[in-house]
């Protein structure tokens, strides 16, 4: 900080120096303060990116705690020209033959009348248009734009209005329900003073989509059909009584397989970051966790839950499905040994993954249920980690205010030396004014 001092050349002292420098020697327990709070932001983003790779293993282990999660089952098309497929919930194995007779379709109903423009021809001036029971109200001159505008602006409407162009100087107003099938067809009351009109038939009839499955005949008044084969949800693309798609369900090992991957990938970047923090500490960083016990405690507990015995079926152990530890502590896996226990036994290899009961603390007693179990310790409100933060926390503001008091007795230190120092220039500027005089009458007096 400096000062207002000035250098007095009096024995060449400049006390603006030694004020800085005496404050600097009192400041130092500030410093330490100081250097102590930047190590705690330090220690507490450590935190932080232990909560994220805690919580993603969680998700991981999440992903393989639950047989609906672990049996996943794909569904392929023998032809894609007619339907498509797609897996949404616990699929049943089984090959289904699909033949797409007949898509749902929309009603689509024309006005008979036609006006030479959209945008200028008036065709209603008052009256209402009832569209499948609701009413639209017209009070003023309308277009057959405005009155579009007009349809689909009001409440629970079953329709959406358009104006297509279908002659040469030939606009007619269209209007299309918004869903599918017959139940959805819809009536039009015209009760419009103006010279737009209405007459059947209608541009398109609502419809519900045929479809044969396996024998069965099914109805729909969608095309997309989320019960017709369970667990998987179809598409309706192209109707041909004469095409058959066959739709094969089975199980989906590959993305077992890598579900089993990110957890290993998961569990491998917490292993990395703890040994990481160890690395820092000895070269010298003071913002780790390497001192910490909670990290010991991580590891300890997740290593038992990957080693324990689960159940007692054919598998009972990670490693007899090829999850295992080399030598460096990683978590390995071996798809061959996964394939092998699955083709072997699919069932045992999903109740060592799930278990079959849930604790009281809500997860399976399953290999990854019991990891998710000794994660939440660490991760759920009121953990481990976060109990940690909140010291963290309670510390820094004891920090903030030992600082703010220490900060106010140096401001109070460098006034009063301050002062002491400015009373000291001014007492040797006056010394050094004197001693020019007592030096200029010495020197009158030897020349007499």
């Amino acid at each position: 900080m400096s000062s207002p001092i000035t250098l007095s050349n009096f024995n060449n002292i400049d006390f603006s120096v030694i004020l800085n420098a005496v404050m600097q020697q009192a400041s130092q327990p500030l410093t330490a303060l100081q250097n102590k709070q930047t190590d705690i932001a330090a220690v507490n983003n450590q935190y932080n990116l232990l909560a994220t790779k805690l919580g993603s293993l969680e998700t991981a282990a999440a992903g393989l705690s639950t047989a609906s999660v672990v049996t996943q089952y794909t569904p392929t098309l023998s032809d894609s020209g007619y339907i498509g497929v797609i897996a949404t919930g616990n699929a049943v194995p089984g090959t289904y033959d699909v033949t797409v007779n007949r898509l749902a379709k929309s009603q689509v109903s024309a006005s008979s009348s036609s006006a030479a423009d959209a945008d200028t021809t008036v065709v209603a001036t008052g009256g209402t248009l009832t569209i499948g029971g609701v009413a639209v109200t017209v009070t003023g001159p309308l277009t057959l734009a405005g009155l579009a505008s007009q349809i689909n602006a009001t409440s629970n409407i079953p329709v959406t209005a358009s104006v297509v162009q279908s002659a040469p100087n030939a606009y007619r107003l269209v209007l299309t329900s918004a869903q599918t099938g017959l139940a959805n067809a819809f009536a039009v009351g015209n009760g419009l003073t103006g010279s737009v009109a209405f007459s059947n038939p209608n541009a398109q009839e609502a419809d519900d989509a045929s479809v044969t499955i396996n024998g069965l005949q099914i109805s729909s008044s969608s095309n997309t059909l989320a019960s017709a084969i369970p667990g998987t949800t179809l598409s309706l693309v192209h109707p041909d009584a004469t095409k058959t798609t066959t739709v094969t369900v089975k199980a989906d090992d590959s993305a077992l397989t890598d579900s089993v991957k990110s957890f290993v990938t998961a569990y491998n970047g917490l292993i990395s970051f703890i040994s990481d923090q160890s690395t820092a500490a000895a070269n010298g960083d003071t913002g780790t966790l390497a001192h910490e016990a909670l990290l010991r405690q991580a590891r300890s507990a997740l290593r038992t839950a990957l080693g324990d015995t689960y159940g007692s079926g054919t598998f009972s152990h990670l490693a007899e499905v090829g999850v295992g530890f080399n030598q460096t502590g990683q978590l390995t896996l071996a798809p061959a040994a996964l394939a092998a226990a699955l083709s072997k036994d699919r069932a045992g290899v999903v109740a060592l993954f799930t278990g079959t009961t849930t604790g009281s603390n809500g997860f399976t007693n399953g290999a990854f249920g019991s990891v998710q179990a000794a994660l939440d310790e660490f991760t759920r409100s009121g953990g481990f980690v976060s109990a940690a933060q909140t010291q963290l926390t309670a510390q820094n503001r004891r920090l903030d205010s030992q600082i703010a008091d220490m900060q106010a007795r140096l401001a109070v230190q460098r006034k009063a030396l301050q002062a002491q120092y400015t009373a000291a220039d001014q007492a040797m500027t006056q010394l050094k004014s004197q001693s020019g005089t007592l030096s200029n009458i010495a020197a009158t007096q030897s020349n007499k």
